[in-house]
């Protein structure tokens, strides 16, 4: 039996140990302890009704099921998760305020589809707009903001896709806010995983409005359409979408022990399986697999040998926290590698790429990231540069 892996705090080398690794390939082992040999292999993911699915990690991005992840499809008020992505930059940008108040239009108030009931002439609070469109589906409360924001919602729709560009979906295209059907609407189960994704990293305030049960307004209650809040206590979002063209459609998050998937299927049969394939996908990923933090971000991995400096030595690491995910039970198996840049060199600034952290699995490689300066270094004197010139030559 081999002897237990060291964990990762332990292996740092000193200085003068790294002058003797110099550029060398260092390993790092991850686990404390191995665990006992299990097999490799993990159940095959369920098979789902809808059209198109996606299941991943929020952590660390690891897709763990997928089926027409890339197809073009209609996405009803899935939409809406991006109309409120925008919404959510205007008010970090400080060009929007939640108290700020819309007039309501004839146009909002006419269109068809899920309500909030707004009233035209009214004006309306953009918190309250945004809490009818997130939990009441609201489509007049999205042409109510839209048309608050840009004018138009043709031109809010440009600010949505100026977004999605932004964010890499790359098969999404948005002509209105609510999701109705046009043929130029679409996107695509892994295009709109990328911005609920978003909107759960980068605005988690208001993220937790996607988990409300209800949301009354002009004295009409109405429940969140989201069953799955009320069958599954660990998840907290994020929204549903139907049209008789798109199907029944969710986007579903849940975090279990400090850990959060999320699963997109669209195109489902009937209201149950849009449920029931949510459910299936995340009791699956969260029973199969696991992630790790291995690096914290902007903590050094090790220091390296750095020529022609002011200093000699460079601490290298990942710039954000590094999480990967494998399958439960295989932390033992897992590696790391700091593959250093054949010549490293002043000067270097804070973030500058200087090699990669490679990970493998039972020694197979399944993922790599930059590892970068954590440090500036300027070029050094006249007599450092000539000293470390000759030092290379051996």
């Amino acid at each position: 039996m081999k002897p237990p892996a060291r964990a990762i705090c332990t292996v740092l080398p000193t200085s003068a140990l790294l002058l003797t690794l110099l550029l060398m390939v260092i390993p790092v082992a991850l686990a404390q302890e191995p665990a006992p040999a299990q097999d490799n292999a993990i159940p095959t993911p369920p098979a789902l009704s809808a059209r198109g699915h996606l299941l991943l990690d929020h952590a660390s991005g690891a897709v763990l099921a997928e089926q027409a992840a890339d197809e073009r499809l209609e996405p009803a008020s899935l939409t809406k998760i991006m109309t409120a992505y925008v919404v959510f930059r205007e008010l970090a940008d400080g060009k929007l305020k939640l108290d700020d108040m819309a007039t309501i239009s004839e146009k909002a108030w006419r269109t068809g589809g899920s309500k909030m009931f707004i009233e035209v002439g009214k004006q309306v609070s953009i918190e309250d707009l945004l809490k009818g469109m997130i939990v009441q589906s609201g489509n007049d409360a999205s042409v109510a903001l839209a048309e608050h924001i840009a004018g138009t919602e043709a031109t809010f729709a440009e600010m949505m896709n100026t977004q999605a560009a932004r964010l890499g979906m790359t098969n999404s295209n948005f002509v209105n806010t609510a999701g109705l059907p046009d043929p130029e609407h679409y996107t695509t189960p892994r295009d709109i995983a990328k911005v609920a994704a978003a909107v759960i990293r980068e605005f988690p305030d208001y993220y937790a409005w996607y988990s409300l049960p209800d949301f009354t307004f002009n004295n009409i209650k109405q429940s969140n359409r989201n069953r799955l809040l009320r069958l599954d206590p660990s998840v907290d979002g994020v929204k549903t979408g139907h049209t008789a063209a798109a199907g029944y459609c969710l986007v579903s998050s849940a975090e279990r022990d400090g850990r959060r998937l999320l699963a997109v299927v669209m195109g489902t049969g009937s209201d149950r399986e849009r449920f029931s394939d949510s459910q299936a996908l995340l009791n699956y990923g969260f029973s199969f697999s696991e992630t790790h933090r291995p690096f914290p971000g902007g903590e050094p991995v090790e220091d390296l040998r750095i020529w022609g400096g002011d200093v000699t030595s460079l601490p290298v690491g990942p710039a954000r926290d590094l999480y990967v995910t494998i399958p439960r039970g295989k932390y033992s198996a897992l590696t790391a590698e700091l593959e250093p840049a054949e010549d490293i060199s002043a000067p270097v600034a804070w973030g500058d790429v200087i090699g990669e952290i490679i990970f493998r699995l039972d020694g197979e490689e399944i993922r790599r990231e930059p590892a970068v300066a954590l440090a500036d270094v300027g070029r050094g004197n006249f007599l450092r540069r000539g000293w470390d010139s000759v030092l290379r030559l051996f």
